[in-house]
């Protein structure tokens, strides 16, 4: 899975004319196929005039297989798959684009629907604010009490999320780490706690 890679930091919207033809495109975050299923409902809902609403989408991280797209009565692969194709190309997740199109009554013919479709996303790209998301893996961790300082100091230098602590015989904690950090950080701790430090399976 990919490290860290950018995902939309709230909606955005952009749209031209070619040929009297308007296009408008919406991009979105969707961390999941229904997230993304529910943005383009929304769009169509907005829009219930228009000829086409074509989308793409890529529900997590920029390397998942859950992706999907459509031409909606467009020819096909003129519009969903070169929508997909800027998606994949921009190295984004977590994103959802929909196309309105109104037609002009001029046609774009299969090049110009091809083009039209792929700057309509290219465009929207260009002014979407991002924001980073970090891949992560939950680990647990359980040591004596003596050892509560030395795991802090090694916890201080990681990135690390959702810490969630419980006190027994032993000090447990749950904790979200950057999972391209999780290997250094369990051999970091392990030198340091003398392999004191226990890592009890996660149910």
């Amino acid at each position: 899975m990919t490290a860290s890679y950018n995902i939309p930091a709230s909606e955005h919207q952009f749209e031209f004319e070619i040929k009297r033809s308007q296009f408008i495109c919406y991009a979105a975050q969707a961390s999941h196929r229904e997230a993304a299923d529910h943005f383009i409902r929304s769009i169509r809902a907005l829009h219930p005039q228009a000829r086409h609403v074509c989308w793409a989408y890529i529900a997590g991280a920029p390397d998942t297989t859950v992706m999907s797209m459509s031409d909606d009565g467009e020819p096909g692969g003129t519009a969903g798959r070169p929508m997909l194709k800027v998606l994949q190309h921009s190295g984004m997740g977590e994103i959802v684009v929909a196309v309105v199109r109104y037609f002009g009554g001029i046609k774009l013919g299969t090049g110009g629907l091809q083009r039209a479709y792929s700057d309509a996303v290219s465009g929207v790209l260009e002014g979407l604010p991002l924001k980073l998301k970090v891949s992560r893996q939950q680990v647990q961790l359980r040591y004596d009490y003596a050892l509560e300082s030395a795991v802090r100091h090694v916890l201080s230098r990681y990135d690390v999320e959702d810490e969630q602590l419980s006190y027994d015989l032993q000090v447990s904690m749950s904790l979200q780490i950057a999972s391209a950090q999780v290997q250094a950080f369990k051999t970091e701790l392990t030198n340091h706690c003398a392999g004191a430090v226990h890592y009890p399976a996660i149910n």
